[in-house]
């Protein structure tokens, strides 16, 4: 018999065998990793979907009346220029239109509602809007509002409508 002729090799197909077997492992390790980095990949997305939804559910809750309250706003002005024309002298009529614009206000308030009036305080483009400037007057620091045409209001810290101010001009 010939040695040289290995047609069948026992240690050959042994080694040979075992390098298939590893080579799949490995294959199977590499796969197992590519799912485990899927997973956390589509858990983190699903996480972050949840607190989006989250959020804008707290906002929809947020600002769910801010349609009424904006409806509501010429209704605060017209108390408010009825009580500047009941002067300042005391009157049923007078006591009952403050006690009516407090009522209203609280309720405004208790759903998120804040009143702007910023007389004395300084111009913030923000949260007011200029519509004219006067020269400041003795005491008034320029730059600062001097008079409010049309209070401003928020809703929960967003601005549901600017002041209408006047602001002392600054040199």
């Amino acid at each position: 018999m010939n040695q040289e002729h290995t047609e069948f090799d026992p240690d050959n197909a042994a080694a040979g065998g075992a390098d298939a077997q590893q080579e799949q492992i490995q294959a199977l390790h590499a796969e197992l990793e590519q799912v485990k980095a899927e997973s956390l990949r589509e858990r983190a997305d699903l996480e972050n979907q949840r607190k989006r939804v989250a959020r804008d559910i707290e906002q929809a809750r947020k600002f769910a009346n801010e349609k009424l309250l904006g409806e509501l706003l010429p209704v605060f002005d017209s108390l408010d220029a009825g009580l500047t024309a009941a002067g300042t002298d005391p009157s049923p009529l007078r006591e009952g239109l403050e006690l009516t614009y407090k009522q209203l206000l609280k309720v405004a308030a208790d759903n998120g509602l804040t009143l702007l009036n910023p007389v004395g305080e300084a111009f913030n483009p923000e949260h007011h809007q200029a519509i004219s400037q006067v020269e400041a007057p003795a005491g008034v620091t320029p730059g600062a509002v001097v008079t409010v045409f049309q209070k401003g209001y928020l809703l929960n810290e967003r601005l549901l409508r600017p002041a209408l101010v006047v602001v002392a001009r600054v040199d």
